[in-house]
Formats: C-alpha cells, structure tokens, sequence
C-alpha cells in the first residue's frame, strides 16, 4: 500500500492537520481522524513518511481502545470509516482511519510514567524530583519507580513543546473532581496495559492520554493510546538499568537526527528536517510493525 504523507479528502470539511494525524467534521457530532505517515521527531514533521505506519499506529490504539474499554468509555463509534467518504477516497482511510465521537478535549496531557527516562531521568538528576514529585534517592536511568506518577502536561500548539505542569495547576485549570478522576483513571489504563504488555515482553516505560468530555460531561478517552508515537515501548530482553535501552519507536530517526548535518553544521532541531536514509526509514518502519505483532499475536 502506498505511503500516505497528505490527505485530500473533498467530501468532508478538514478540521485540522496535526503532526500526524488530519481530522475531518462529520456532522455536528462525529470526527473522521485518519493517521498518516507522516513522523514527527523534536516537534518536526520529517518530510519523508515511514511505509504503512499511520496503519500500525491505528490497529495499535484500536486494539487498546477495545482492550480497556471497561476503564472508561472511549471516542469510537465502530462506523466504517470507508462508509463516510467518496467512493475515490475509501483508500485514504484504510486501515488507518477511525469515525470518533466529537467530544470537549481537556486540553491536559495524562502523563503516567512508571520508570526513570528521558526527560524525567534529567529531571531527576537535576532536582532529586520529576515534574515536582520527589522520589528516593539513588535511583537509575531507565529504574522501575516504586510506583507509577502521575506528570501532567500542558498542550502546545502544533510545533510546540508541550509544557510539565503540576497536579496543583491542573485542578486549577479543570477543576479538582476532574483532575483526580483524569490522575486515577490515567494511573489505572497504564497498570493495565504495561501487566498485559508484559505478558507479550515489552515494558511500557510511560505513555500519555488525552481526554474529553461527552454531551452529558462524561470523561472519555480519546486521541491515540498506547502508541509506539506516545508511549516509550521496551523490548524486554534487552532491558537494563543504567541506560535508555533500545525502544519500538522513532529512535533510528531520533539518533540519526542528533549527527546529521546540515550547510556544514549539526541539524538545529528546526524546520526543515533534512532528508532521511533509506536505511532509517525501513528500520523505523520496521519497529512499529514489531511492537505491533508483539502486541496483538494470538
């Protein structure tokens, strides 16, 4: 199947076009939301995509959606997508496309993190802390934390870095009866999941959820979960304390990225992303399949 960088979608209204993701109106009530296969690394959508990843990304977050659906309800409505576009169109939505309940988003990323890496690990190196919540002392990078916490964010605009905020600023944005059922709710997803994922050996390192409110104001889950794109996924045989291990992600983008160079000079991290390796490419390609055969084999 080829590789879908753009959507053209004519017969529906184009809401917005994320990092990744394009969202259409469907009526007043209903979203379609296709995953592309576009990648984006330090906030930078590279100008290549990766082969067919918008299709894992999809069945990843649709087979978690179904799978903690007893959790709390989530934006599906389980339409065919195919069903609400142009006949010449079916093809953009294939396997990477999902009809989703318009809801209210809570503009609060759910961060659980259940071990010490990436910004977390330098947060705690410099403050004995991550995102204001202290933790013991002598801990490693890449440790199991005694137990999952709980790290907010504050959503950016497109190109944005999103903002850590603390559990006190979130209950003044949303309120404290929400901002605890969003904290209990996100602490209990990720406990479900890094179990389950356990059993397929990968450890679920930390992940993000977003949320929106309902017609009625019921919290629903929405957006993707449990992602190779929005979670750091381990392979557990070649997990060890002291280093970040190797991940089902963009870290063959993310490590060619740090030495490429561009007009004689390290690649600044900005708008345009240089081109990508073929060799990266299909090995980034090749890891989201991995996590995803992982993840959903019988």
């Amino acid at each position: 199947m080829p590789a879908l960088f753009n959507t053209s979608i004519h017969s529906l209204p184009l809401l917005s076009k994320g990092k990744v993701r394009d969202v259409y109106a469907l009526g007043d009530d209903k979203l379609l939301m296709i995953t592309t296969d576009r990648l984006s690394a330090f906030d930078v959508v590279m100008g290549q995509p990766i082969p067919e990843k918008g299709i894992v990304l999809n069945q990843m977050a649709n087979f978690w959606f179904n799978k903690l659906a007893g959790v709390v309800p989530n934006h599906l409505t389980g339409i065919d997508p195919s069903t609400v576009v142009a006949a010449d169109e079916i093809s953009q939505v294939q396997g990477r496309a999902v009809v989703a309940k318009r809801l209210k988003p809570i503009m609060v990323e759910a961060v659980v993190r259940g071990y010490l890496a990436g910004s977390g690990w330098k947060d705690y190196k410099d403050t004995g802390k991550v995102c204001g919540i202290s933790l013991p002392e002598g801990l490693e990078n890449a440790q199991k934390l005694p137990e999952p916490i709980f790290t907010p964010a504050a959503k950016a605009a497109v190109g944005e870095h999103d903002e850590n905020i603390s559990f006190e600023k979130v209950i003044e944005l949303i309120g404290e009866t929400l901002a605890k059922q969003i904290r209990e709710v996100s602490i209990q997803l990720y406990l479900q999941a890094s179990e389950y994922a356990a059993t397929r050996g990968i450890i679920i390192a930390d992940t993000k959820f977003e949320f929106g409110l309902d017609e009625s104001g019921q919290l629903v889950l929405m957006d993707e979960i449990l992602t190779a794109d929005s979670s750091r996924f381990w392979p557990a045989e070649t997990y060890y304390v002291g280093a970040n291990p190797p991940s089902y992600d963009k870290q063959f983008v993310r490590d060619w990225l740090e030495s490429a160079v561009v007009d004689g000079k390290l690649w600044p991290k900005t708008a345009p992303a240089p081109a990508l390796p073929a060799e990266v490419i299909n090995q980034t390609a090749e890891k989201y399949r991995e996590a995803l055969e992982r993840l959903t084999r019988d």
